[in-house]
């Protein structure tokens, strides 16, 4: 006989509590237990049925091993966020804001696996098939291999499997598939947990590459257990403003390649359109010799992406002068106003300072800080950059440049572009050719950049 429990979920990290508590025991996170109804059903097997499979410990030197082959869509920036391509097998979790383009970017990929002839199921909990027909004529998504589903129930969703045996499975989204076993609405706590892991299970098991839509809460992160993240091989992010028509495709998580990669697409009428390079995007609207403004050679994975880093700094009205930064971790850029303050003497206590980065781009690694301390600068002085100007380098608290990694390709990007001189530390010149028609000035101080920089 079934057995209904009540429980207490956390919604952050999943802990559970036989009562409610403000304070969650595990994260320490207020007001996030829910309450949760489950029926418990004794069953001598785990999961539903075809899926479960009982298999012996073996040792680790008997194990054959070889490279997973990866199934390579026509998209070439999935391919680099993904790193290489789709591994059969893997479960990937996609997240974004609602209207962002999720289910484009899902329906157009699944009809380029169908069109190099793998079956693929797409399972759509939010729309019916008549819906997503009217989005595959805009696509253009139409494939004989395209299997389309509006089902919710996890059950029927396994028959579906079982019978067309597909080769990429897309379901959108998990928080609209519930389990009828578990007695709890769909979205919950539990039923995101069990629906996830039948699919987990699916995926390894059956080797399916599954990709699940998740729904995202107003602070940005995927809705439901904080769990559901550590179950899947792969957490994609797809960012971007909902005023402009450039999407970015962001990997948090892993398994099979880099973290650092992002993929860059432009939302048009009939869909998606890969953007190749997304320097000559950031950089298409940079007004030229104007104070404040810098362009800046950053990594984001194994890509140079040349972006514009803007800078304004003016006179405060209140006792504590604002500092804001859209882009640039705000610590960082408080680090660099006292280097600027200390090392080079310039006055910006009563100074309100702001640093944006042009395009929506977050620049998380070190090597932007000397544009960062130019931008400033320039906009405290009203001093012009040149406008064919590259600045990159670490800067440290004695005032310092540090050399930084991959300097042949920041720079050969910026040739690239058309750019006429690089700024950057005198300890990444060693070691490589610099190209041709390009000069490069390497620095020791800050106090040189800006000196070289600003004249």
């Amino acid at each position: 006989m079934a057995k209904i429990k009540t429980k207490f979920v956390c919604t952050e990290c999943g802990n559970e509590s036989a009562k409610w508590l403000g304070k969650c025991p595990g994260c320490h996170a207020w007001n996030t237990m829910v309450e949760e109804k489950e029926t418990v059903v004794r069953t001598k097997g785990v999961g539903l049925s075809g899926i479960h499979t009982k298999e012996k410990p073996q040792s680790i030197i008997h194990i054959e091993s070889g490279q997973e082959p990866r199934i390579e869509t026509r998209m070439v920036e999935l391919n680099r966020v993904l790193g290489g391509g789709v591994v059969p097998g893997s479960l990937i979790l996609v997240g974004g804001d609602p209207g962002i383009g999720k289910s484009t970017l899902l329906l157009q990929t699944s009809h380029a696996l169908a069109v190099k002839g793998l079956k693929v199921l797409y399972i759509s909990g939010e729309e019916s098939v008549r819906q997503t027909r009217l989005r595959a004529d805009r696509l253009g998504a139409l494939t004989e291999t395209l299997y389309v589903l509006c089902e919710t129930n996890m059950e029927h969703i396994n028959d579906a499997i079982e019978s067309i045996d597909p080769d990429f499975l897309v379901i959108d989204s998990i928080q609209t598939v519930y389990d009828p076993r578990v007695e709890s609405a769909p979205g919950s706590v539990s039923q995101v947990r069990e629906c996830t892991a039948h699919f987990m299970r699916v995926a390894k098991i059956k080797g399916i590459a599954t990709v699940l839509v998740g729904h995202v809460t107003k602070e940005g992160a995927i809705a439901g257990p904080r769990l559901l993240e550590h179950m899947v091989d792969c957490v994609l992010y797809f960012e971007g403003e909902r005023h402009h028509t450039y999407r970015l495709l962001r990997a948090v998580k892993n398994r099979f390649g880099s973290t650092n990669e992002i993929g860059i697409f432009e939302m048009n009428e009939d869909g998606l359109r890969e953007v190749s390079n997304p320097s000559e995007l950031f950089l298409s609207e940079r007004p030229l010799g104007v104070s404040g403004s810098t362009v800046v050679a950053s990594m984001e994975g194994t890509r140079p992406v040349l972006v514009e880093l803007q800078a304004l700094v003016a006179t405060t009205n209140f006792p504590s002068p604002r500092r804001m930064s859209t882009g640039i971790d705000h610590h960082r850029m408080a680090l660099i106003i006292a280097v600027l303050e200390k090392r080079n003497g310039m006055f910006l206590q009563t100074q309100d300072a702001y640093l944006n980065v042009a395009g929506g781009v977050k620049l998380d690694e070190p090597a932007v800080d000397l544009a960062a301390a130019v931008s400033l600068a320039s906009s405290f002085r009203d001093a012009p950059t040149k406008p064919y100007d590259v600045i990159f380098g670490e800067v440290g608290l004695t005032g310092e440049v540090r050399a930084v990694s991959r300097a042949e390709q920041r720079v050969k990007e910026a040739e690239k572009l058309g750019f006429k001189r690089v700024i950057m530390p005198e300890k990444s010149l060693k070691g490589w050719k610099a190209p041709e028609g390009i000069e490069l000035i390497g620095v020791n101080t800050v106090a040189e950049a800006l000196k070289a920089a600003l004249g």
